[in-house]
C-alpha cells in the first residue's frame, strides 16, 4: 500500500466513525473546489458533493448528463484542495453491470474520495434496479474498494421515497425499503440513504431496523436536525439546496448592483 492510499484509508476510517446515530454528521453539499474550501474553513468535518449541483455548476442536467471525466476531474480538484474526507455523489456509478461499477468506483477512489453515494434508480430509465441486481452492484463496489485498499464508505441510496411524491403512501413503501436496506447491507453497504422520507415515525422505524447508519436529506417538510438526531439518524444531507440558494443570492446581488 502506497503512502497516498494509506492516508486515504485513514481518512475513510475517520469518515466512517463520524456516522453516529443520535449525533449525526451534517453535510452541506458542495459543487466544486472553491465551495468545498469555503465549507472547510467554516468548520465542517467532511465534504460531500451533490450530483445535481456539480452538474448544474458545469451547465449540465442531473442524471449522469455530466461527462464522467468532468465528474472525476471535479472530485480530484476537491480532494486536492481540502484536507478533509470527501464523499462523492456518484449517482449510478456511470455503469449498469457490476464490472462497469467496479471499474468506475476504482477511478473515483483514484481521485482521492473516501466515500460515494450509490443509488438504485435506473439512470436514464424508469423505476429502480431490481433488488438483487443492485445488491450485486454494491458488492462489486465493495470488492473494488477492498482491492484498492481503503474502507470506502458506500452510502447505498434508495429512491423509493423520492419517486413517490404522495407522502401518504410512504408508509406502504416501508416493507420494500427495509428489504432493500437488509440486502444492501449484506452486500457491503456502509450506510443507507433514503432521500424523500420526511415522516418522523417512518424515519425512526428505519433507524431502529437498520444495522448500518441511516442518512436522510433535509428539506422544507423535514424534521429539524435535533429531531432527526433524537430519531437515531446518523447522517444528514442538504442535496441541491445550498447550490440553489447560492445562485439565487448571486442573481439577487446582480440585480441590486445594477439599480
Amino acid at each position: 500500500m502506497t503512502d497516498t492510499v494509506s492516508k486515504q484509508a485513514e481518512l475513510a476510517q475517520n469518515f466512517a466513525e463520524m456516522h453516529q446515530p443520535g449525533d449525526p454528521l451534517v453535510l452541506y453539499n458542495i459543487w466544486d473546489a472553491g465551495s468545498a474550501k469555503v465549507i472547510e474553513q467554516a468548520g465542517t468535518r467532511a465534504i460531500a458533493t451533490g450530483s445535481w449541483s456539480v452538474a448544474a455548476a458545469q451547465g449540465f442536467n442531473d442524471g449522469e448528463k455530466l461527462p464522467l471525466e468532468i465528474a472525476l476531474m471535479t472530485a480530484r480538484r476537491i480532494c486536492k484542495t481540502v484536507d478533509l474526507p470527501v464523499t462523492l455523489d456518484f449517482e449510478g456509478a456511470y455503469a449498469t453491470g457490476p464490472t462497469g461499477v467496479a471499474t468506475n468506483v476504482t477511478l473515483a477512489m483514484k481521485q482521492g474520495v473516501v466515500g460515494i453515494n450509490f443509488e438504485d434508480q435506473v439512470i436514464g430509465g424508469k423505476g429502480l434496479h431490481k433488488q438483487d441486481e443492485q445488491a450485486k452492484r454494491i458488492a462489486a463496489a465493495r470488492e473494488a474498494a477492498e482491492a484498492y485498499g481503503i474502507p470506502l464508505f458506500i452510502n447505498a441510496r434508495t429512491d423509493i421515497f423520492l419517486k413517490e411524491t404522495n407522502l401518504d403512501w410512504h408508509a406502504g413503501l416501508m416493507p420494500q425499503a427495509l428489504e432493500r436496506l437488509q440486502s444492501y447491507a449484506e452486500a457491503g453497504a456502509s450506510g443507507f440513504f433514503a432521500p424523500g422520507l420526511t415522516d418522523p415515525d417512518l424515519i425512526g422505524k428505519l433507524c431502529e431496523e437498520s444495522e448500518i447508519p441511516v442518512n436522510v436529506m433535509v428539506g422544507a417538510n423535514s424534521p429539524t436536525v435535533a429531531e432527526l438526531a433524537d430519531l437515531g439518524v446518523a447522517r444528514i444531507s442538504h442535496g441541491p439546496a445550498p447550490f440553489k440558494q447560492a445562485m439565487e443570492d448571486l442573481a439577487a446581488r446582480y440585480v441590486r448592483s445594477s439599480i
